[in-house]
């Protein structure tokens, strides 16, 4: 009577096949993720932008200091800044213009590189730092030149 089952070498060749098919799935669930995460800093940055644009309003015609000035601002504006999915735990970045009473802003996220290419906005509202390879998630009220994500 024959044992009926598998040899080792069958099972080896099975594992290697399983581990060359995992391989080549995980690089796309990345993506996947990051596409998530882009999303969501998306739909997160335009709820941020419409919070300042009602703290500007009630706040006789001032852009707050910080984001977390939305947290404390009469009336409430929102509850919590949430955190920038590319920076785990730190929330998104937020500049103002320079000048003696600041009208333009940019609130973004530092993007599947997890690095900053915005630098600052200028007093014309021109989005200032490395814009070739910019892959930054941003809103703003000014001028992204040459920003492809605002």
């Amino acid at each position: 009577m024959k044992n009926r089952g598998f040899t080792l070498i069958e099972m080896m060749i099975v594992i290697v096949v399983i581990a060359i098919l995992i391989g080549a799935l995980l690089p796309q669930f990345r993506g996947t993720q990051d596409e998530a995460s882009i999303q969501r800093a998306r739909a997160e940055l335009r709820t941020l932008a419409t919070a300042i644009e009602s703290y500007y309003i009630h706040n006789s015609n001032a852009l707050p200091t910080a984001l977390s000035s939305l947290t404390s601002a009469t009336p409430r504006i929102v509850s919590s800044i949430p955190n920038d999915p590319f920076r785990a735990g730190t929330s998104y970045t937020y500049f103002r213009d320079t000048g003696t009473t600041p009208v333009y802003y940019v609130v973004f996220s530092y993007g599947p590189d997890r690095a900053a290419t915005i630098t600052a906005i200028s007093t014309a509202g021109t989005l200032t730092g490395g814009t070739t390879t910019m892959d930054d998630i941003c809103v703003t009220n000014g001028t992204p030149a040459g920003a492809p994500s605002c």
